[in-house]
């Protein structure tokens, strides 16, 4: 006797079935119940719009003939996926045996898959089963992202928030349990760097979670679309990204820069650009020896341009080079207290992917690092 692993999640599946054709849409609705499945139908694309609008919840996936009246199936695919609340639904469409032009369309459209007609009852629950299947391990994937970005965003605000949130109540304390008059100039300016350092980085640490939050939502990518514009001075970028990166870490510092002539126009959003490479900057200041200098640069080749940042410093072990762009990973975290949260790196990841560009690093322990955003010209 052949044994079938129950659809335990699957059979309470809810599937929204459109076809135009009254017979094949009682049908497919008859073989779904029969195992399991709750069934919602619609004769016509424009139906099955109004069905997913108002009801109260979206259905678990979506098959579709592609030719119908009113709205066929092609346009009912494009409005499922500008909604984003309808977004992963998986959506198979039902089409005549050699409509390759019709697939082909789905396709650019991310349809998931394909029965043709006519076809048998296996074949649907097969079809069927497979997608849900595969949207439930990509669900299960996703909510286990969440839950470590979660985990980890508490471990930071635990450690890393508390940090400067202590500077700013102790200096507070400090200015308000003493008698003004008891204070002398030197004492109230230390007290209120104090508190503005402290407030400093508390700010900085937000702007940075803000930001990966919007990058992991795919807001980043929105604002970035309209907010590209073309590039022509990437010294200028340069410069304000070391004077951005000394003003957040409050210390002297000097940095040189080393700009080739004639550099291509690139087009970028100037904005996250800069705050990709202050984030480089900020980093080797921190790693590297008060007295070393920190030059940044730009050159280009036929293809890209190439923005970089190098320090003398501490540098980064080999086997530890591939980890570092992971959101909160920390290098030599048990000898330098002073990192941040660990979000820097994975901002610029972030960011250079945004531009459809790559990040690269050259590192030598004891000798220092060399990061390069490579980005596309033209």
């Amino acid at each position: 006797m052949l044994y079938q692993e129950p659809r335990s999640t699957m059979s309470r599946a809810t599937i929204l079935v459109v076809e135009d054709d009254p017979n094949l849409l009682e049908g497919i609705r008859t073989i779904l119940e029969l195992d399991g499945y709750e069934t919602i139908t619609a004769e016509n694309g424009q139906q099955a719009l109004e069905l997913l609008h108002y009801n109260g919840s979206h259905p678990d996936l979506i098959i579709s003939d592609i030719m119908m009246p009113n709205m066929d199936g092609i346009e009912l695919l494009k409005a499922v996926r500008k909604e984003p609340r309808w977004l992963m639904i998986p959506f198979i469409y039902l089409t005549a045996k050699g409509d390759k032009t019709d697939m082909q369309r789905g396709k650019r459209l991310g349809v998931d898959d394909y029965l043709i007609k006519p076809f048998e009852a296996e074949d649907l629950l097969i079809a069927v089963e497979s997608r849900l299947r595969r949207h439930e391990a990509l669900n299960a994937i996703h909510e286990q992202r969440v839950a470590n970005l979660k985990r980890n965003i508490l471990t930071i605000l635990n450690h890393e928030f508390r940090t400067p949130l202590t500077f700013i109540v102790a200096y507070a304390d400090m200015l308000t349990n003493h008698n003004a008059n008891e204070l002398s100039d030197q004492d109230l300016l230390a007290f209120l760097k104090g508190v503005k350092s402290g407030a400093t980085r508390l700010r900085y640490l937000i702007e940075n979670f803000i930001l990966l939050v919007e990058l992991e939502t795919g807001d980043a990518a929105r604002t970035f679309e309209w907010r590209r514009m073309p590039i022509y001075d990437a010294g200028e970028l340069l410069a304000e990204a070391a004077n951005r990166a000394l003003m957040s870490i409050e210390t002297e510092r000097f940095f040189t820069l080393n700009i080739s002539p004639n550099l291509p126009l690139f087009v970028a959003d100037r904005e996250y650009l800069i705050i990709a490479l202050t984030q480089l900057v900020v980093n080797a200041f921190k790693f590297s020896p008060p007295d070393s200098p920190v030059i940044l640069g730009a050159n280009a080749d036929r293809d890209e341009i190439h923005l970089w940042v190098q320090d003398f410093g501490l540098g980064i072990p080999e086997h530890e080079l591939e980890a570092i762009w992971q959101l909160f990973y920390q290098v030599h975290r048990e000898h330098d207290q002073d990192q941040g949260a660990g979000s820097g790196l994975a901002i610029v990841h972030g960011i250079t992917r945004l531009h459809g560009g790559r990040i690269s690093v050259q590192s030598e322990v004891n000798y220092g690092s060399i990061f390069t955003i490579s980005l596309p010209v033209g």
